[in-house]
């Protein structure tokens, strides 16, 4: 099993132990320590009032605190998960998400999506209907920073002719770009633009919230891999693509009421389905009995 903890997403407030260098610090470490290929974090820079209200969550910025992680680890990998591309310039994305992998020694694995707030699209001045358009411009746009000196690329919605940038990301010829979304057009983007697709878990009650079809089992992730199969034929991709999905069943982990034999059979029949990496939830209270269900967690799965 390859994997990657998600920090705590519903743990952002003030006073929080989890918004500090030494909560993410200790966490990170023991994510290492426990076997954990990866740490991923979140990106919600505005969210509504409304939303937070009914479920919604705050983040940290998403690049500062995997820098904080790189500080503390020397292997484990940094996913943005996900990153909402179309909230920024691509060019100052391609310039910081460089720099983190330049300074973690080539560790980032950049987790992208169009997004689904609406109201956080407005408030960031982003119009939300050109989501699409300028999440496939902005990943052509990073890929053109990364790659080529000069960098000339003219797009619909950005433009740099004659620009230079540096440092280059370590990783040739970039770092792997992972697509979220559970919609076609989502999976054609990961096909012909990505390394990796990820699918959300979207019960059909979150479909309209969400803006993208429902995902729930094995099955509908054999499903889509049957789209994501037509698309690259369509577009010539002969490579493979990572599949990454989010383990399901880990809420009551280190309780009695864990049920291990259940979450073996989820994840078997997902890998069985084509997942290749998961992101894993785990609980905790504290930073530092988060870090102690990741040991157990490595200790049971990872090792």
């Amino acid at each position: 099993m390859r994997c990657a903890l998600i920090l705590h997403m519903n743990r952002v407030a003030d006073g929080s132990a989890f918004v500090t260098a030494d909560g993410v610090t200790e966490v990170a470490r023991a994510a290492e320590a426990a076997g954990f290929d990866a740490v991923a974090v979140t990106d919600h820079p505005l969210p509504p009032v409304e939303w937070m209200a009914s479920g919604g969550h705050h983040a940290l910025d998403p690049l500062v605190t995997l820098a904080v992680v790189a500080a503390a680890t020397r292997r484990l990998r940094l996913l943005t998960y996900v990153y909402v591309l179309p909230y920024r310039n691509p060019f100052l994305t391609a310039k910081a998400v460089a720099s983190l992998d330049v300074l973690s020694g080539g560790r980032v694995t950049f987790g992208v999506a169009a997004g689904y707030l609406e109201a956080e699209f407005a408030a960031l001045g982003v119009p939300f209907a050109e989501r699409d358009t300028r999440c496939d411009e902005a990943i052509c746009a990073v890929k053109a920073a990364w790659t080529t000196d000069p960098v000339d690329f003219v797009g619909r919605h950005f433009v740099a002719r004659g620009h230079t940038v540096a440092p280059r990301p370590v990783q040739r010829p970039h770092p792997p770009i992972w697509v979220g979304g559970n919609s076609r057009t989502a999976i054609r983007r990961a096909v012909a633009l990505g390394d990796g697709w990820m699918p959300i878990y979207n019960p059909p009650a979150y479909a309209a919230r969400r803006r993208t079809p429902p995902m729930e089992s094995a099955a509908d992730v054999r499903a889509r891999l049957a789209v994501a199969a037509e698309c690259a034929a369509g577009v010539g991709r002969t490579a493979p693509l990572e599949v990454v999905w989010t383990a399901q069943g880990l809420a009551d982990f280190g309780t009695p009421r864990f049920e291990r034999a259940r979450f073996l059979d989820d994840v078997g029949a997902l890998e069985a389905a084509g997942v290749t990496y998961f992101t894993i939830h785990l609980p905790g209270r504290t930073p530092a009995e988060q870090a102690d269900h990741v040991a157990r967690f490595g200790a049971d799965f990872l090792r």
